[in-house]
């Protein structure tokens, strides 16, 4: 059974990733269609920003969003007064350090989902006298919805288990942005905590092949429904 401590960082962890997915999915559609469709210059550089946080370190993405997003940084600071959002120390904070982390997984599956498409299919609407909006919300997103799908469940899987990003950018505070990831990292560095740690490391390792399993059940019924 899980202590009070660890069901409060399951919990949290299942909140800041849910939060993460649902804040960058719209983003994350807009730029798999531009890099997917359109055509201007700067748009290698662009693919090259947004799958960035593939190959930088995690600690590296915690601290850009630090001196981003951080109380006494520009943005950051703008933010709090004009607002009085602070994300630095609050779950919302980790909940944006998982979203930046795991955004080019939703970019790179939409984008593939894009590509996939027969562009006779988007052509014969247009032939018929469809505006590109409606070609796009009558024809391209239904064809897209396995990628959407598959992209945002494995984003979320990878965001359970973010680390580096969320304990540079909000810390380690129990309640409050202690994720399963940050959990762990407590209690093993906490003498006689060893079989916490396994049990939360073991939640975390069927909490990712759920959710892979998970992606692809949702692919294929998804590519069921869109007749793919």
């Amino acid at each position: 059974m899980l202590s009070e401590v660890e069901m409060q960082a399951l919990l949290l962890s299942l909140r800041i990733s849910a939060a993460a997915i649902a804040g960058s999915l719209p983003l994350a559609l807009l730029c798999a269609v531009v890099l997917a469709r359109a055509r201007f210059p700067g748009k290698l550089l662009l693919d090259g920003i947004v799958h960035l946080p593939l190959v930088l370190p995690p600690v590296v993405m915690g601290y850009l969003l630090l001196i981003t997003l951080g109380t006494r940084a520009p943005v950051g600071a703008w933010l709090l007064d004009t607002f009085g959002i602070r994300l630095i120390f609050n779950w919302t904070g980790a909940a944006v350090a998982a979203g930046v982390v795991t955004f080019p997984f939703q970019v790179r599956a939409m984008r593939l989902a894009l590509d996939a498409i027969d562009p006779g299919l988007e052509a014969a609407a247009r032939s018929l006298g469809a505006s590109r909006v409606d070609v796009f919300w009558s024809v391209t997103l239904p064809l897209m919805l396995p990628g959407i799908v598959g992209g945002a469940i494995t984003a979320f899987a990878a965001s359970l288990g973010e680390f580096g990003a969320i304990i540079t950018f909000v810390s380690n505070i129990p309640g409050e942005t202690q994720t399963l990831p940050l959990a762990i990292y407590s209690a093993i560095q906490t003498p006689g905590n060893e079989a916490a740690a396994a049990r939360l490391a073991a939640l975390s390792i069927g909490l990712a092949l759920f959710g892979l399993v998970l992606a692809e059940l949702a692919s294929r019924r998804a590519r069921l429904l869109t007749g793919d």
